[in-house]
């Protein structure tokens, strides 16, 4: 997404026809939803431990202890969002083991990967099985995941089940958010949420093949696409709940660091930034941000946050479109030692090779030039060079 929220490229409205859509669902899910999430308030005990944010000093022994982390944010490519990756019947590990097998051909070590608080709701064994069956396949690969817990993009309004089929033409036109709008300010759903986070953390704790926790995936972007049925608040009840989630994530004490992105405005000056850019960046123990911006202002960006001397992670780029591709960008990050992922990995029903304006003009045929992604559906990539670069920079011996 791009650096400074004056500059979204997504568009403002969402479809008049997805809206109502939307907005008929909103009360339809509630009831259900809320005796699923009371049913889930089995107690989740809280450790004792680890209620500090990591010293700079922590943060870098941890971070000598990686390889150069290279990677990309992770979806398999027969699901639309993250539900319908982790929802029994759409699990798929021999699709998993498939892709992620072609992550370490190219040379990745590591995978961003999206989860949902209403997976937990649905099914907390089961999804707990199904998180340790997709770690296992990652290290039989050599690839720890980054876990993301909560994301603010895209659809406010998510629900479990079966899932909506791609919009034809349309940038990841079934992306969901976590929570969602209707649970951002509800009491009652709060416990579900710290069980949740507290839950999955415990699991992996001590699991040296989980890289780390990305609590909120850009907590503070506006899902402009859906004004229509976003919420107005949104900001504040997030700004509120953030700190809460860092809390109940260290309060599991893992030996893995916690973080969130920053994305947009000013980053160095702490007077200049948002306030829920300031809880990121103070309450991470690894800093971490995206940048689609050209090769200089990518640069930049590390140079902006070098000063909070913490190991870094760009945990999104890479749109073509726009300038930022892999082998101007990747480079520039293994020379100041950034990890990095690009977005998107096989390209499938997310639709992520389409660009953000899809949204307001849907393609209607082949893209000229792909925004994100790596590799086709059949396994080839999507240019050459840019496997390259990433098998010379990481040091990947060719396939044979």
């Amino acid at each position: 997404m791009p650096k400074d929220c004056t500059l979204i490229r997504k568009p403002e409205h969402a479809p008049p026809t997805r809206a109502r859509q939307v907005v008929h669902r909103r009360t339809a899910l509630k009831v259900p939803l809320l005796v699923s999430a009371a049913a889930s308030l089995s107690p989740v005990p809280l450790a004792s431990g680890g209620s500090a944010r990591w010293s700079a000093d922590r943060a870098h022994r941890w971070y000598r202890g990686q390889d150069w982390l290279v990677g990309a944010n992770f979806i398999t490519s027969n699901a639309v969002n993250q539900l319908e990756m982790f929802q029994p019947g759409t699990f798929d590990p021999s699709l998993i083991h498939k892709e992620l097998r072609m992550a370490r051909l190219i040379g990745f070590n590591t995978v961003r990967v999206f989860l949902h608080d209403q997976l937990w709701i649905q099914d907390q064994r089961g999804f707990q099985r199904r998180l340790a069956h997709f770690v296992d396949i990652a290290a039989h690969h050599g690839i720890k995941p980054l876990f993301v817990l909560f994301d603010s993009c895209w659809d406010p309004h998510p629900r479990l089940g079966r899932q909506r089929a791609p919009r034809p033409g349309v940038h990841n036109s079934g992306w969901v958010q976590s929570p969602g709008a209707d649970n951002l300010d509800d009491r009652r759903y709060r416990r579900v949420l710290r069980d949740y986070v507290v839950g999955v953390v415990t699991q992996f704790r001590d699991d040296d093949r989980v890289l780390g926790w990305d609590v909120w995936n850009e907590p503070d972007n506006p899902a402009r696409v859906y004004r229509d049925v976003e919420r107005t608040d949104k900001m504040e009840l997030v700004a509120a709940l953030l700190p809460q989630v860092f809390r109940w994530a260290r309060s599991a004490d893992p030996t893995q660091p916690l973080t969130s992105g920053v994305w947009q405005g000013s980053w160095g000056d702490p007077k200049s930034r948002s306030t829920i850019c300031d809880i990121q960046l103070t309450a991470s123990d690894v800093v971490t941000f995206h940048s689609y911006g050209k090769p200089d202002e990518f640069e930049a960006r590390i140079a902006e946050l070098s000063p909070l001397g913490r190991p870094m992670l760009c945990t999104e780029y890479m749109a073509r479109t726009l300038g930022n591709r892999v082998e101007e960008v990747l480079p520039i990050a293994k020379r100041h030692n950034v990890g990095a992922y690009t977005w998107g990995l096989v390209a499938g029903k997310t639709q992520t090779f389409l660009p953000w304006d899809s949204w307001e003009r849907p393609s209607t045929g082949p893209a000229k030039e792909w925004f994100h992604d790596l590799i086709k559906p059949g396994g080839r990539p999507y240019r050459d060079l840019e496997i390259r670069t990433i098998r010379q920079l990481t040091g990947r011996p060719r396939r044979r």
